[in-house]
């Protein structure tokens, strides 16, 4: 399996920094929690990263992330097979296709071991998903705000992650529905395009989908390298001003497009949170612990707690925008 050199490293660091409480003490970590994400290296997981390393190493647990080089379900299931192998007590994830990796989680659950999703409500084979905000809220909320920067009518397209991407394809499906329902004189060209979590895809899907419609007045995008890419290719084409682009990504990646106008806003949940969470809640269930509703999580206050979804279900948005931008940033976002 290919990884980055960073989530390899991370990998041999995390044992190392979890046997070490301050001042040197030595401690026996038997908590283990491996949390395998969708790509490392880009801003969003490296800030996931740094919040599941911070809240292991509060919480004793000895918790690290795999970061694929690329967006690849394969290179997934062959991460969670390496876990098992190491009989890890907590296994989580964030999926990249809810089928494909559900065969390999259940040989996960059959060995003993938790298993944890975040922005996988739908995954097979998982003890326990966790979100920070609702699949309706979440696409809502984009689809106002790309309606309130169109003029609330014109055409856009969407981008998703890929289309195997559970919780992307979620929320476009709700954002699209709500579009229908509020905002008739709009409307989406073509189906859904699964260029999100790569820079150079979007920039190429963009590119064609200006040549093809001329005439395009939103882009709307799930996923965090989305409004990156079509944002670069906006500023060259100085087509800012005519296309809305809306949609989630790291602040510090797209804060200058931000301040330029080109990206016109979006939302995000804290990575950094997510990271926390992961371990937090890793801990508890290799402890045996059952999540109850109203308890209070990292970061995020009371959470509600649904057992027959195996959901834990937290609201905690932030607004990418020109107000909120810079304090984001500098939470190393």
């Amino acid at each position: 399996m290919k990884l980055t050199r960073r989530a390899l490293l991370g990998t041999t660091a995390a044992g190392l920094a979890a046997s070490l409480l301050p001042g040197g003490i030595a401690f026996a970590a038997d908590t283990q929690v491996g949390i395998v994400v969708k790509i490392g290296g880009i801003p969003w997981f490296n800030a996931m990263e740094q919040g599941i390393k911070q809240e292991g190493s509060k919480e004793g647990v000895n918790a690290w992330m795999v970061g694929p080089t690329q967006a690849d379900a394969a290179q997934q299931v062959r991460a969670i097979e390496d876990l098992i192998a190491r009989k890890v007590n907590v296994i989580g994830i964030v999926p990249n296709d809810s089928a494909a990796l559900a065969p390999v989680l259940g040989r996960a659950r059959d060995a003993g071991i938790k298993v944890l999703a975040h922005e996988g409500p739908n995954q097979d084979n998982r003890d326990w998903d966790f979100e920070l905000t609702t699949v309706e809220a979440y696409g809502q909320a984009h689809m106002d705000l790309l309606a309130k920067e169109m003029g609330e009518k014109g055409e856009y397209i969407v981008y998703v992650g890929s289309l195997t991407v559970p919780l992307h394809n979620a929320w476009a499906d709700a954002a699209i529905a709500y579009q229908k329902e509020k905002y008739p004189n709009m409307k989406m060209l073509g189906d859904r395009f699964g260029v999100a979590e790569s820079v150079d895809e979007t920039i190429k899907t963009t590119q064609d989908q200006l040549r093809a419609h001329p005439d395009l007045a939103g882009i709307l995008t799930f996923g965090s390298q989305g409004p990156i890419g079509a944002a670069r290719v906006l500023e060259d084409r100085e087509a800012a001003d005519k296309v809305a682009l809306v949609g989630g990504f790291s602040p510090g990646q797209g804060v200058k497009y931000v301040k330029s106008g080109t990206i016109r806003g979006g939302y995000i949940w804290n990575p950094m949170t997510a990271g926390e969470i992961f371990v937090q809640l890793g801990n508890m269930l290799a402890k045996g612990e059952e999540p109850k509703d109203g308890m209070e999580l990292v970061g995020v206050g009371p959470v509600r707690v649904f057992p027959d979804k195996k959901l834990i279900q937290a609201q905690k948005l932030e607004a990418l925008d020109k107000e909120n931008i810079d304090r984001l940033v500098e939470l190393g976002l």
